[in-house]
Parts: C-alpha cells; sequence; structure tokens
C-alpha cells in the first residue's frame, strides 16, 4: 500500500485551494450559505428618524434579528431625497451585510427627477422584496385649517386660488413621493403652494404640527398617530380606493374633486448588485414570512401601510413598472431638482 509523499500533498494541496478560488470566483456561486450572517446586518434608511421608511426598517428589523440569530440595525443617512443612503448602499461591499430600506423615491422617482444620479438604481442594486405599499394623506395643521375655513380638499383648493403662494408644503424631501404628490395635485389643480422640502418626514412633520407650515401629503404609516391624536387634520388620502386604516377620510379624486388623482408610495428591501442569490433569497423569505405573521401584518395594516412580501423576481419588474409611471409623473407635473 503506497502513501503519499510531501510533494503529493503539498500538489493536492494546492490544486485543493486553486479549486476554491476558482469556485469562488466564478459568478452566481455563493459561498454564503451556513455562514452569512456571522456579525451584525445593517439597513441604511435613507432619510430622518420618524418616517414610514424608519418606521417599516424598524418593524422588519427583529424579525430578520429573530430569524438569522444576528442584530440588523437600522441606520438613518438622509439626503438628497434618499439618495444619500441609497448611493452609500451602492457603493458597499456586496456581502450581505448593507442593506437599503429603499422606496418609490429612490427607484422609481429620482431618475426622472435629478438631472444627474450617482448611482444606477437598476444596474447597482439587487431587489430582495416589496415589504409595503403606503397611501399618502393630504394633512393640515389643524389651526391652520380653521382659520383659513378649510374643511375638505375642495376648501383647499378654492382658498389656494384665491391666495396663491400663501400656503406652505413640506414634505420629506425632493423627488420623494411626498413631494410628488404635492406636484401632481398643484398641476390639476391649477394651484400654487410654496414647498419646503425637509430631510425626512419626522423633521417635517414637527414643523407642521408647531405651525411653520400649512399642510403636507404624508405617508399614512408616520400621519396617522398625530391623525388620531388630533394634532393634524387629514382632509383626503392620495390613492384610487379609501384606506381601511381611515376609512372616514375621502380620496383625493373624490374629495375634491380631483378626477383621475393617484399617488401612492412603496418601500422595499434592496442590496448591493452582485450579492450571492441565496443571500438575497434567505432575505426575501424570511421578511415574507415574518410579515405574514399576525403580529406584524395587523400591525402595519392598522398604520396604513399593506404588506407585501414579492419574491426578488416580483419586486424587479415592480421596480421597472413603478420608473416608468412616475416619469410620466414628474413630466406631467413639470417638477425638477437641481
Amino acid at each position: 500500500m503506497s502513501h503519499p509523499t510531501p510533494t503529493h500533498m503539498a500538489l493536492s494541496r494546492r490544486h485543493w485551494l486553486a479549486a476554491c478560488a476558482a469556485l469562488a470566483a466564478t459568478p452566481g456561486v455563493a459561498w454564503s450559505q451556513g455562514t452569512w450572517p456571522n456579525k451584525p446586518v445593517r439597513i441604511v434608511v435613507p432619510f430622518a428618524p420618524g418616517g414610514t421608511t424608519d418606521i417599516l426598517a424598524r418593524a422588519l428589523a427583529p424579525e430578520l434579528s429573530r430569524a438569522f440569530g444576528q442584530p440588523f440595525v437600522v441606520e438613518n443617512k438622509p439626503g438628497a431625497g434618499g439618495n444619500v443612503g441609497a448611493d452609500l448602499v451602492a457603493k458597499s461591499p456586496a456581502d450581505g451585510y448593507t442593506l437599503l430600506m429603499g422606496t418609490v423615491g429612490t427607484h422609481g422617482i429620482n431618475q426622472s427627477l435629478y438631472p444627474k444620479m450617482p448611482f444606477d438604481p437598476i444596474k447597482d442594486f439587487a431587489p430582495i422584496t416589496l415589504v409595503a405599499g403606503v397611501p399618502n394623506v393630504l394633512v393640515m395643521n389643524p389651526a391652520k385649517a380653521e382659520a383659513a375655513k378649510i374643511n375638505t380638499v375642495a376648501d383647499l383648493i378654492k382658498y389656494a386660488k384665491a391666495n396663491p403662494g400663501k400656503l406652505n408644503m413640506a414634505s420629506s424631501g425632493n423627488g420623494t413621493s411626498i413631494h410628488l404628490s404635492g406636484e401632481l395635485f398643484k398641476t390639476m389643480t391649477g394651484t400654487f403652494l410654496v414647498h419646503f422640502p425637509y430631510r425626512g418626514s419626522g423633521p417635517a412633520l414637527l414643523d407642521l404640527i408647531g405651525g411653520t407650515m400649512d399642510l403636507m401629503f404624508d405617508n399614512l404609516p408616520s400621519a396617522m398617530p398625530q391623525i388620531k391624536a388630533g394634532k393634524l387634520k387629514a382632509l383626503g388620502v392620495t390613492s384610487a380606493q379609501r384606506s381601511a386604516a381611515l376609512p372616514e377620510v375621502p380620496t383625493i379624486a373624490e374629495a375634491g374633486p380631483v378626477k383621475g388623482f393617484d399617488a401612492s408610495s412603496w418601500f422595499g428591501l434592496l442590496a448591493p448588485a452582485g450579492t450571492p442569490a441565496d443571500i438575497v433569497g434567505r432575505i426575501q423569505q424570511e421578511s415574507a414570512k415574518a410579515l405574514k405573521t399576525p403580529a406584524l401584518s395587523e400591525r402595519l395594516l392598522s398604520q396604513g401601510a399593506i404588506p407585501s412580501g414579492m419574491t426578488p423576481a416580483e419586486f424587479s419588474a415592480y421596480i421597472a413598472t413603478e420608473t416608468k409611471k412616475w416619469e410620466k409623473v414628474v413630466k406631467a407635473s413639470g417638477a425638477k431638482v437641481d
């Protein structure tokens, strides 16, 4: 019986290492199974704390932490309508440790709104799953609404036409669906509202409640607690149908009437392009599982968000459709960001 010589052993080890290196370099071959995650994963929220993007990320993060046995930590990186945080993720290593809670703004609107983008929303990302769809809601500071005798969307249109430029409209940032909902409203009603972009819904809502701002087309989950508490007056939701979470509030289309008005938001997880497919698949599966649990599902629905859990392929197709839709909205509104 022959035994391997030291030379044979060295050659075998070299061959094994070479094979490993070749396999690791092969596109589509993932080494993550069983090893990912072995350290904390961060979910970048490209807006300030307190808005719907932040609310959804912080609702999902603990579920993923439990599923994978590692902390999923939310980090807020606001700026440029979400572009600052999205760009950070686009340029991060494609190893599954940096994810983005993207929005209709970062992945459906901004490329039509900004003349120059720091990243490509399609080529630079691997879609994971749509977390939730969310209607926006037109809200006013109650004291301002009372002073101007505004109780309905029709009242608002009448007042705005009689007082052009006297109403201040807050948004969570240039290019967000919150901003574009307002621009679309201005275009369809022939009104002039002065736009003030913030670095997220949280700070915008504070100024709206405080009376610095007059109105806002906010995402329903972040506005809902303030509406329920009487700190904001809801005039209409921006979706085609009324929201089950706020059934007493009419749609803008029926309340204006502003025929055909429909401008809703969505939020989803994405990873840097090139992230191993098995990592993307595992995150999608656990996210979808969490979004189906009664506790999380009912919590989101009560806030006005509609849970999803799309597959990566479905989410990719959805982003493509939304990009075309919002390109038309941007052109129709004439909105631009320098």
